[in-house]
């Protein structure tokens, strides 16, 4: 018994889940794959742990806590399913959106449209992963044994170089295929568009560059969507209309255009998921962008045999680049997280096949995680200590897990459908109308999660580690700003470096990231600009997502939502009642308790049940005496959540971990 627990701490661990989790940004990459705890392998996290508060879980309050969470959650569990059981009398309105499932004697509740699109291809999808790197080891097993010019023996530089050229290579040939098999003819869009930010990020004098992304960009995300992926049956009758009468056909342009057209691959609408990868064009632009200007201390790429190989000059940026290399002596194979985002590729390495190869890398093309260009160079060059095989086959196992938790929810509990079919909410009970919306955030988030953690763990497989989408379960956060922190942690480290911090972050100073803060504001100042940021940030967030009111709402409310949180940071300061921690712990437990509450409305209005849906769930809760006991008695039950929140992260500390969400 006790090999089964540890081998669910183990799978369950952080460190498992991703090591950026278990080590301060800056950790050099050998030190941050080390297994043991982190207050062991790094002074910064073992000062942490020495400031750490005593545990709590065996004290009296917390085995009252136990008995809450015994007693309720399976009560959870049973009221939302039956709320989904045949004999209840909303249960012919939904029927026809089930399933037969795997489960004997059960329906399937497969009819969200986004998540279904994910399992049924699941299969298909399995085969890819195995061959996909499968091929890679076969290629560079035929490259390697073809390969001219072979140094008896290499330095790391020279073997890191060596690497790049194959794996990039392959990558960019993978990932043209890929985009046919996918896109088909519509592949020639995507490359087109491609090709067109290339040259804004080449070509364009270097003083218009980020405004000319950013515009040509965002218009993409806008044309994508009124067009409709640019379908060629509908260009073609703006050049040739061919005849109205009735019974005529069309032009032969235009049924030329509709033959076409009907060689859309296997995902003919493309524009769907392509806003992943506008943020990869972006990327690619923007660190090119700040490479030319990157002060002279970068430790990497440098005097690349790349350079001189294909030609280029090396410049006096790679000179300047390889002295302070020299001077700081740090292991170009071994940086930290933040040295592989911020260190830009020598200049040679911007170049149209990289360019290709990375923003078509097949396994993070669709979905994410979203990796920057410096970051994914610097991967390709050198494979991070991290990727281990036992770290892999835990996540993996940690994956199937997830996805069985997530076929027993759509088996046994009908949330999504009975969204879907617009019920009479009178019906339902409080208890079952506040469960049937819990539940409907958490396949909400399992539903992106599942597909983030397949394409993440491809990804580990192939050799690279790109940053783990998701840090807690939905359950477990009580902060507005740290839910956004943790939730789709890529992105909100690609928002972060190319908007947030260029806006100025907190503070007001414009300019890149690695440019020098800015001098200090005042409290309510920076607190402004820091509210303003945010609300600029969340807008490209609901644009970025869809252009739609529903989620242009959702991005306002959590621009909202965050504003009680910073006012009661600044009238409960932390520091003012160290003297006083149970006090605070009651206090900060009270407002996260209502941070809870507005994080649940603002995900279902966005992605849910709109503004409509959610302001009838309101009244059906409401709009008794018996709702209103029955929604204080929620947020007793949220209380106790919350100090259990609070002691996990004190856990956390314990250890040397602070993941500020």
């Amino acid at each position: 018994m006790s090999f089964i627990f540890s081998w669910l701490r183990r799978i369950y661990s952080l460190d498992t889940l991703d090591t950026r989790f278990t080590s301060s940004a800056t950790t050099p990459a050998n030190a941050a794959a080390d297994t043991r705890p982190a207050s062991t392998k790094d002074a910064r996290a073992n000062a942490i742990a020495q400031n750490a508060p005593a545990s709590l879980w065996r004290t009296p309050e917390f085995f009252i806590y136990y008995l809450f969470f015994i007693t309720l959650v399976p009560l959870m569990f049973k009221t939302v399913v039956d709320a989904s059981k045949q004999d209840h009398p909303i249960y012919p309105t939904y029927k026809h959106l089930l399933e037969p499932g795997w489960i004997p004697g059960r329906l399937v509740d497969n009819s969200d449209t986004q998540y279904a699109g994910f399992r049924d291809n699941i299969p298909y999808l399995l085969l890819l992963v195995i061959a996909h790197p499968l091929i890679r080891r076969i290629y560079a097993s035929f490259a390697s044994r073809t390969s001219i010019t072979k140094p008896s023996n290499p330095s790391t530089a020279a073997a890191g170089d060596a690497q790049l050229k194959q794996r990039m290579r392959f990558d960019f040939v993978f990932g043209l295929i890929f985009i046919t098999v996918l896109h088909g003819i519509s592949a020639l869009k995507v490359l087109l568009i491609l090709f067109i930010n290339y040259r804004i990020g080449k070509r364009l004098p270097r003083s218009y560059v980020p405004a000319a992304t950013w515009i040509f960009n965002v218009g993409i995300l806008f044309a994508n969507e009124l067009s409709g992926g640019y379908p060629l049956e509908r260009m073609a009758k703006l050049f040739a209309p061919g005849s109205v009468t009735p019974g005529e056909t069309d032009s032969v342009i235009v049924q030329w255009a509709q033959a076409l057209d009907s060689m859309g691959g296997l995902m003919p609408r493309w524009e769907v998921l392509f806003k992943v990868t506008v943020l990869r064009l972006i990327s690619f632009n923007m660190d090119y962008y700040w490479s030319v200007e990157y002060p002279s201390s970068s430790p990497i790429e440098v005097c690349s045999p790349i350079a001189s190989n294909s030609g280029l000059p090396i410049s006096r940026l790679d000179v300047e680049l390889t002295e302070f290399h020299k001077k700081k002596q740090l292991d170009p194979a071994s940086l930290s997280d933040r040295d592989r985002v911020k260190i830009p590729a020598e200049p040679a390495a911007f170049n149209m096949r990289n360019y290709l190869a990375y923003v078509l890398y097949s396994p993070l093309y669709l979905a994410g995680p979203i990796l920057t260009f410096n970051d994914y160079v610097s991967q390709q060059r050198y494979t991070p200590p991290s990727l281990t095989r036992t770290r892999t086959a835990l996540y993996g196992i940690r994956f199937l897990l997830t996805v069985l938790c997530m076929e027993l929810i759509l088996h046994y509990i009908y949330a999504v459908a009975i969204s879907k079919a617009s019920p009479d909410w009178s019906l339902f009970s409080s208890g079952q109308l506040s469960m049937l919306a819990f539940f409907n955030l958490h396949i909400i988030w399992l539903k992106l999660l599942i597909p983030w953690r397949f394409f993440r763990l491809w990804a580990l497989i192939d050799g690279i580690d790109p940053p783990e989408n998701m840090v807690r379960c939905m359950s477990n956060n009580y902060s507005v700003s740290g839910f956004w922190r943790g939730w789709h942690r890529s992105y909100n480290r690609w928002i972060v470096r190319y908007i947030y911090v260029p806006l100025g972050g907190g503070g007001g100073g414009r300019g890149p990231p690695s440019a020098k803060p800015a001098p200090p504001q005042s409290g309510f100042i920076s607190k402004f600009l820091q509210i303003r940021n945010l609300l600029l940030v969340f807008t490209f967030v609901a644009i970025w997502h869809d252009i739609n009111l529903r989620l242009l709402m959702w991005s306002w409310l959590i621009t909202i939502f965050i504003l009680p949180e910073v006012i009661g940071t600044m009238l409960f300061p932390a520091r003012r009642w160290r003297s006083r921690p149970t006090a605070y712990r009651v206090i900060t437990g009270i407002g996260s308790v209502g941070n809870i509450l507005m994080l649940m409305i603002a995900n279902l209005v966005g992605f849910a049940l709109g503004i409509d849906g959610m302001k009838e769930l309101l009244a059906s809760l409401t709009g008794s005496y018996a709702g209103i006991a029955y929604m204080v008695s929620c947020c007793v039950v949220l209380f106790v959540g919350v100090q259990v929140m609070f002691e996990i992260r004190e856990d956390e500390l314990r250890l040397g971990i602070n993941l500020k969400c």
